[in-house]
């Protein structure tokens, strides 16, 4: 079997990972890496890309023979490179990094959103002296992200995003509108900021309800605006997940109960008022019939002494 011309032999040098030091894996993992359907690469510990495999160079535009040996920092920018050698670093004592942020420019010009998730490459004796990395392409991913951040952003109702731990990550105008309070004001905080303690254990319930089941619905929440006004609203949130389907968070919609409340409220006050005039009337027609009862007793007595004087 032809071997992929971007994979050198299993017992090839690791050149400046550590002199003399040798990567004695197997044709196997030689395999994997070529066929994998992700983007995977190989670096030394300063970042030089020993092993590509296809689907680099097909996220990249690059042929295969201009990836190889090229430092990472050819196709990152100094700040990226910069946390790219960081995560090395946590490679080398973890053993593992995951979702770091680089945006590599391809042969085109185009910066390509991706994500990085990479494990140590060691040496016989277990010595770390590489990474093999896994690039995810987040172009979509970003455009779905986009296109939601666009629906909160123009929602009508109020919208926002928290954390599990119930800090607001994104919100919309609606939200602002509702409390008064600048988006500035609200991004970052925690939502315990605007609800009572009682109702946050009830909101970080409500959380736990979206990390099990998915959704939550109609949690009463009254939060305190920037006036000092308590404004009834209710909640429904459903799951923010990554992009592994992870929950990560909530969506959550908050509706203004005060006009429903107001009507709740005049609702109550007719009835009330309805109960006084019933009242009334049967006091009132305790006193009619009572009338009527006196009139007909007395009739009855008239017609009674008039029979006796005849007789």
């Amino acid at each position: 079997m032809a071997r992929s011309p971007a994979l050198g032999t299993p017992s090839e040098t690791i050149r400046g990972a550590d002199r003399g030091a040798k990567w004695h894996g197997s044709l196997d993992a030689d395999i994997i890496i070529a066929n994998a359907p992700d983007p995977v690469f190989v670096s030394d510990l300063e970042g030089k890309i020993l092993q590509a495999n296809d689907a680099v160079s097909q996220l990249l535009g690059f042929r295969q023979d201009e990836v190889l040996e090229q430092s990472l920092s050819r196709f990152i920018s100094p700040e990226e490179t910069r946390e790219f050698t960081a995560a090395l670093r946590e490679v080398v004592e973890r053993g593992v990094m995951r979702n770091v942020v680089l945006n590599p420019r391809s042969a085109s010009g185009e910066v390509i959103p991706t994500s990085l998730n990479a494990s140590a490459l060691r040496d016989p004796d277990g010595k770390v002296i590489g990474a093999i990395g896994i690039l995810r392409d987040m172009r979509e991913l970003d455009k779905a992200r986009a296109y939601a951040e666009s629906l909160i952003k123009n929602a009508p109702d109020p919208v926002f995003v928290s954390d599990l731990e119930g800090k607001i990550l994104q919100s919309n105008d609606a939200v602002s509108a509702l409390l008064g309070f600048r988006p500035d004001e609200l991004l970052e905080q925690s939502l315990s900021r605007f609800i009572s303690p009682q109702e946050t254990r009830e909101f970080t319930a409500a959380l736990r309800e979206v990390v099990e089941r998915g959704v939550t619905r109609n949690a009463r929440l009254n939060p305190r605006s920037a006036s000092g006004e308590v404004i009834p609203t209710t909640l429904n949130a459903s799951a923010l997940r990554d992009a592994d389907g992870k929950v990560i968070g909530a969506i959550g919609i908050l509706r203004d109960m005060r006009a429903y409340e107001q009507v709740v409220r005049d609702l109550e006050k007719s009835k009330s008022e309805l109960q006084e005039k019933i009242l009334d009337l049967e006091k009132f027609e305790e006193v009619v019939v009572g009338r009527e009862l006196k009139m007909i007793a007395l009739e009855r007595e008239l017609e009674s002494l008039r029979i006796k004087s005849k007789g």
